[in-house]
């Protein structure tokens, strides 16, 4: 088993078998983003690939029930890589019941409804995809390549090919003066592609990145923590996904969160309300990390 670089996974994925089939990401372009810089994208040999599968199998076996295959947007690789990987798996891993990747809605949309079906008989069972924000000034501003209408394209591909879909946004990407933009047309979005799971992460500006000189020049101001949560209400507030898993269990956010959309949308907005008052303490800032 071999990796190059470091290595990222949602949250969720903390017990999986990560598998590297691609190097860094086809699109690596997003502005608040450090985590592929370093890497020129490629999708590995598929022979090494399977190598790693088998070597997997033979160390781990039986314990291996979850595969998340890495680097940033690993859907992107053709048909025949992902067949002969989902084989391997189910070869290698007796009890595997999910295997998991990166999506960006450019790759999304470049496979067919009856492709996904395809991969979804052979055992790719979740996609992740961070639109990050629904507004689309936001997304143009942060590079992120692709607008709300392919985002919502991307979520319709998903769900008419039965493949869960975790969608992933980013508190305080608007900026200041983007934030209520950016919370209201997020929940737009949540409710246009009626994911399966949806997480909230909070921008942490990194150092070296685009984004970093923007607000190193003036040019990009962070909201408040406060000001953060807010744009979470308006979030929970004003989506209508049909029935989502919601979480705000990423080590960035201040306030772990958990339940249902909409099922639980009261109680989660009285828990907001009461750490902008003050009355739950926030996750303090040393034990945040991305």
């Amino acid at each position: 088993m071999r990796y190059e670089g470091k290595i990222y996974r949602p949250p969720s994925e903390a017990d999986a078998y990560i598998l590297q089939a691609t190097i860094g990401c086809s699109w690596n372009h997003c502005t608040y983003c450090d985590m592929y810089r370093e890497k020129k994208y490629r999708v590995r040999d598929l022979d090494e690939t399977l190598l790693d599968v088998r070597a997997a199998g033979a160390a781990l076996g039986r314990e291996v029930e979850k595969v998340f295959v890495a680097d940033g947007d690993a859907l992107g690789m053709d048909l025949d890589h992902w067949e002969a990987i989902l084989a391997a798996c189910r070869d290698a891993f007796p009890r595997l019941r999910r295997v998991s990747a990166y999506a960006t809605a450019m790759n999304l949309n470049e496979k067919s409804v009856e492709e996904l079906e395809r991969l979804r008989h052979l055992g790719l069972t979740q996609l992740y995809i961070g639109p990050e924000s629904g507004d689309d000034v936001t997304s143009k501003r942060i590079a992120k390549g692709a607008t709300f209408a392919e985002h919502a394209e991307a979520g319709r591909r998903a769900r008419a090919a039965g493949i869960p879909l975790s969608a992933i946004f980013l508190l305080g990407v608007g900026g200041l003066e983007r934030s209520r933009e950016h919370a209201e047309q997020s929940a737009a979005l949540i409710t246009e592609m009626d994911p399966a799971f949806v997480s909230m992460l909070t921008l942490t500006v990194v150092p070296g990145t685009p984004l970093a000189k923007l607000e190193a020049s003036d040019r990009f101001e962070l909201p408040t923590v406060a000001q953060m949560l807010g744009e979470l209400r308006v979030m929970v507030s004003q989506a209508r996904p049909t029935d989502a898993l919601f979480r705000t269990n990423h080590a960035s956010n201040y306030l772990p969160l958990a339940g249902r959309l909409p099922a639980d949308r009261e109680r989660i907005v009285a828990t907001i309300d009461r750490a902008l008052s003050g009355e739950l303490k926030l996750r303090p800032e040393w034990a945040r990390g991305l």
